[in-house]
């Protein structure tokens, strides 16, 4: 397959404020980001024209600049509204949305105090994560090489760029072992997430969830949580074990990427059946991304 690199293809990305050519959205080798992992983003998705969650994606890259120590140059209001207009200008409806905002290139060395903070926005389009074949019939998944660390060894509650590394590290070592996916332990050995998913488990007709104190809440997470709540499923968030897999029915994942997903095995140990409340949460998450804002908010009061 032919893959068409980001870095040359056509269209507008919104940099520091104003629209530029795709092509034209470069910085400097000597950026501080590059060197010292100091870059936070988002990635959102359109869906019909409407970017799901928008506002909720945009709070969560302010709070992982100002967690970074980042003076952001664009309040939420504005970064909503950059991202709205790109996608209209790019004249897509279902899309992949991706602020990013990172330190630059004034200082070079473990400290940046003075280094600008730059903000840009690209939206593409792109589709599924996962094959429509993998969601109908659930991935398959490797063990993971790392753990997501201790809180108190790194601002783990940041969507920060730096901490991706160890999940880059270990989805190539799962593709490379025909897996889709590895699923990460957190430091005590507890479940954690897979690179870029949050987990599921379903025992005996109750889900199951890992607390989120090491890896990010995220949006989709908690908007699958409603759904389920919603259907009167019972939700219980609380450390879960590996060994508890062994007495799981269900798995899945949820993100903003994966979308909802289920799991069919881990590496050989365990497997699993895509069965009714995996399916039902597949179809409202699916049926409510596509619903228009309007409706959503009035079927809220």
């Amino acid at each position: 397959m032919s893959l068409i690199p980001f870095h040359d293809r056509d269209g507008a990305i919104w940099f520091d404020g104003r629209l530029i050519p795709w092509r034209d959205a470069r910085l400097h080798v000597l950026s501080h980001a590059l060197h010292y992992g100091s870059s936070v983003f988002e990635g959102e998705r359109a869906y019909n024209g409407h970017i799901f969650k928008l506002t909720e994606h945009t709070e969560r890259l302010y709070l992982s600049g100002e967690i970074l120590g980042f003076d952001m140059p664009y309040g939420v209001p504005e970064i909503d509204a950059a991202c709205r207009g790109l996608l209209t200008e790019s004249g897509l409806k279902d899309a992949y949305v991706r602020p990013v905002a990172w330190r630059g290139s004034e200082m070079m060395g473990v400290s940046a105090q003075h280094n600008t903070i730059h903000m840009a926005i690209a939206v593409w389009e792109w589709p599924s994560y996962f094959t429509p074949e993998a969601r109908l019939k659930g991935i398959r998944l490797d063990w993971a090489k790392y753990r997501r660390p201790d809180p108190a060894t790194a601002p783990v509650h940041a969507k920060a760029a730096g901490l991706y590394m160890i999940c880059t590290l270990s989805k190539h070592a799962a593709e490379a072992r025909g897996y889709a996916d590895a699923l990460m332990l957190d430091w005590r050995g507890q479940l954690a997430e897979t690179t870029g998913a949050n987990i599921f488990l379903v025992q005996d007709g109750v889900i199951h969830t890992p607390t989120s104190d090491c890896f990010l809440d995220g949006i989709t997470r908690r908007t699958v949580i409603e759904l389920a709540q919603a259907r009167g499923y019972e939700v219980v968030e609380r450390a879960l074990l590996p060994e508890e897999l062994a007495r799981t029915q269900e798995m899945f994942i949820t993100g903003t990427a994966a979308e909802v997903t289920p799991i069919a095995e881990i590496a050989g140990e365990h497997s699993f059946t895509v069965g009714e409340i995996t399916r039902n949460l597949m179809e409202d998450y699916d049926a409510l991304v596509r619903t228009p804002p309007a409706e959503v908010a009035q079927a809220a009061e």
